[in-house]
Formats: C-alpha cells, structure tokens, sequence
C-alpha cells in the first residue's frame, strides 16, 4: 500500500490523532507557561536562586522520556489516567527553556529603564508588569517556541503509556514493520512542530520593537 493511499484511507483516524497530540502538547505548555514565567522573574530577582530553579529544570530536561513517566506512574492522581501523566512529563521538559528565557528577558532590561520607571513613582509590581514583562516579551516567547517544538517532539513517545497521540502510528508501525503506518505518525508530527515553530516565530518577531 503507497503511503497516499493509506493517508486517504485512515485520514479520520490521523486527524484524530494529530487533535489528541496537539491536546497534550497545549495543556503541557500552558502548564509550563503558568510555572515557568513567575520562576523566570523570581529567577531574575534572586540570583541566589538561579543555580537551584534551573538545576532542577534542567534535570528534568536530561531524565529519558520513558524512565520519567516510569517515575510519575506510581504517583496518586497522575498515574490513573495516562494523559495526565503525559502532560504533567510533557510540561517539566517544556520548563527549561521558559524559566531560562524568562530570567534573561527580564535581566536584559535596560537599568536606565527600570530607574526611569522608578522616578515615575511606580511600584516593583507596577514595574514588572507595565515594563519588564512587556519588555522582556519577545523573549519569552522565544522560550515558549522552543519548548513547543520539544514536547511534539516527545509527546510521541507518550503512546507508549496509552496516552494517544501520533506515537501510537509510529510504535504500531515498529511492531509491524510497516513504513506507511511509521510515516503516518512522522510526518504530521514534523509538520506539527513546523507549523508551531512558524507560527510562535511569527508572533516573537511581531512583539520585537522596530529598530
């Protein structure tokens, strides 16, 4: 069987597969998005803190995706449904490149800025969100790109637990030696994480100021 015609013939069942995909990975990011910003700025506040916070991240970020859901199985709550243990695996990857770029938009901002803002008046919380934040933006996106692109890339594996997704064509193709059935869950996988990566790209760029 080419590998169009299997793609016309399972078209329903991919496209339900690219959905439970993108599920897992959307809910993983904002996940990693609500976490990762404000240990970002704690990060960029306290730098006594920063070994500790991006220590820890990035041990989550060396542990192999299957040993770390083999890790998270046993906990309460997480193990009894495997898509919240994919994402829940899915979103300590994606906290690394948050946290880092977070801590460096914030740091990168212009010290003759933050004074300026404090001869206004205004408060550290004031300062933050009217000027940091809104300054360290593109940055942060930045991270949020990358991060995106990685847990497409690793929430194939999350079939591995039962978790759907587009692993489950790729692993299905292994164990039947069969390319069409490989490819079915590669290339839309790849495609995913080109079209997130265009798109974040697209808006990082948007929010950059003009020079």
């Amino acid at each position: 069987m080419s590998l169009f015609t299997f793609f016309t013939r399972h078209a329903g069942e991919i496209w339900q597969a690219v959905g439970e995909h993108a599920w897992l990975v959307g809910a993983a990011v904002i996940i990693a998005v609500a976490l990762g910003v404000p240990l970002g700025v704690v990060v960029a506040r306290k730098g006594w803190l920063a070994k500790p916070v991006l220590g820890a991240a990035n041990i989550a970020e060396t542990i192999p995706s299957l040993a770390l859901f083999g890790f998270l199985l046993p906990v309460p709550w997480l193990g009894a449904r495997a898509d919240r243990l994919a994402i829940t695996a899915l979103a300590l990857y994606a906290l690394l490149p948050i946290v880092r770029n977070t801590a460096a938009g914030i740091a990168g901002v212009d010290p003759a800025v933050r004074e300026s803002a404090r001869a206004m008046g205004m408060t550290p919380r004031q300062l933050l969100f009217q000027v940091e934040l809104p300054l360290a933006l593109p940055t942060v996106v930045a991270g949020v790109r990358v991060a995106t692109v990685l847990a497409i890339g690793i929430a194939t594996i999350a079939a591995a637990i039962g978790a759907g997704g587009l692993g489950e064509f790729i692993f299905r193709g292994l164990a039947m030696v069969s390319n069409p059935l490989i490819l079915a869950g590669a290339i839309p996988a790849a495609v995913l994480a080109i079209a997130a990566d265009a798109l974040l790209g697209f808006i990082e760029r948007r929010l950059r100021p003009a020079r």
